[in-house]
């Protein structure tokens, strides 16, 4: 079994993630470039915390630079689609053609969702049958907007479920996990706006509104997937990329080791047993910059990230805050190959200014080089988001 140095297998994983490519000029990209970071890391994680910015705008930025975010925007909202939101690694937008390969998640909805889902569908057949109803003659439509026109339907018969408009967003929820409705975009509130799957799919995509593939080869489209994304990776990353089980990705795994997709090998310092997929670049050097969102896929997986890195991250937005050692909204900071550093940022959009609340580098940065770097890509991030100054300033 071949053996994979550390600094090799942090190359190769940087380079699955799209970050040996170079940026266009800023703002010059163009919907094909946000396409192919799509392409690169096939899912970005949807989050609703906006302190700096929406998490799904970041994983582009820090690939591509600065670009405008109507863009991806329309990617998801408008017609032809090229994205939709589905529980992928948690929510997240993904291309069009992956929506099909959850099928298995779709039809567990009954017993998989959360409980919340579970109990309106398995309680309140009626709220979801009317739920239903109504997206399917005025969809797209927002949950708020719904529950305001099932309050003023007169003729609706309430009195099993009253007045509990909750009820209607779990209706929602359940209706959306289970794959009978989709979201046809985002408010400019972040809502999202419900319809069914045949008005969201553009026309040469709708077959796909009927596709039911195999579970067992959905299981592999996907680990495949995950592995084209990291590069080399062990089964917990490969499982965790789209959150499947071990009984649905063990399987998957073996199968694409067998048609040689993925060589089993050993990666120094990893525990676990590892996989590096066939077409994984290998490069010499990586000259990469970039600050990473929470929710990027780089840093999904903390143990690889420790493995690989030597950098230990951990989220602390849920943590009170005189617990917190980094700060609440951290960024790492990637350069060359390496994760140097970590930025608690926010956007202060009111005095127009980005906000550096606490820098901490790792043992043996943040020299005079470092913190110039750091500098230079806030000062790209303060541009692209209509910021006019960063402070305090980090450089020398």
């Amino acid at each position: 079994m071949r053996s994979i140095p550390r600094p090799v297998a942090r190359r190769i994983a940087l380079a699955a993630q799209g970050f040996t490519r170079g940026r266009p000029a800023p703002w010059a990209a163009t919907t094909r470039d946000l396409h192919r970071v799509v392409r690169t890391v096939h899912i970005v994680q949807i989050d609703s915390v906006n302190v700096l910015t929406r998490s799904h705008y970041l994983p582009f930025f820090a690939r591509i630079g600065p670009y405008d975010t109507a863009l991806l925007d329309r990617m998801r909202d408008t017609g032809p689609r090229r994205l939709i939101e589905y529980w992928a690694h948690e929510a997240s937008l993904l291309p069009l053609e992956l929506w099909p390969l959850f099928r298995f998640r779709m039809d567990r909805a009954h017993a998989e969702a959360w409980g919340g889902m579970q109990r309106v569908a398995r309680d309140h057949p009626d709220v979801v049958a009317a739920v239903r109803a109504e997206v399917a003659r005025r969809g797209p439509i927002t949950a708020r907007h719904l529950e305001a026109v099932l309050a003023h339907d007169a003729d609706r018969d309430r009195t099993a479920w009253g007045w509990n408009w909750s009820l209607v967003k779990r209706a929602l929820e359940h209706l959306f996990w289970a794959g009978e409705i989709v979201s046809a975009g985002r408010t400019s509130q972040f809502e999202r706006r419900y319809a069914l799957p045949e008005r969201v799919f553009p026309p040469r995509l709708r077959h796909l509104v009927g596709e039911r593939p195999e579970p067992e080869a959905a299981f592999r489209d996907l680990i495949d997937r995950a592995a084209r994304a990291y590069g080399v990776a062990s089964d917990l990353c490969l499982r965790d990329y789209a959150r499947l089980h071990t009984a649905q990705a063990g399987p998957a795994i073996a199968a694409l080791v067998a048609d040689g997709t993925l060589e089993p090998v050993t990666v120094q310092g990893w525990a676990r047993p590892a996989y590096l997929h066939r077409d994984a670049r290998r490069p010499r050097s990586v000259s990469a910059r970039a600050l990473l969102s929470p929710f990027d896929s780089l840093v999904w997986q903390r143990d690889r990230v420790e493995a690989l890195f030597d950098f230990r991250y951990r989220i602390e937005i849920y943590t009170p805050v005189h617990k917190r050692v980094h700060g609440y909204y951290v960024l790492p900071f990637l350069l060359g190959e390496r994760l140097v550093g970590r930025i608690d940022l926010k956007a202060d959009r009111a005095g127009g200014v980005l906000r550096v609340q606490q820098v901490t580098w790792e043992p043996g940065r943040g020299g005079a080089g470092d913190r110039a770097e750091l500098d230079a890509e806030l000062d790209l991030m303060a541009q692209w988001l209509r910021l006019t100054s960063v402070s305090p300033r980090p450089g020398p």
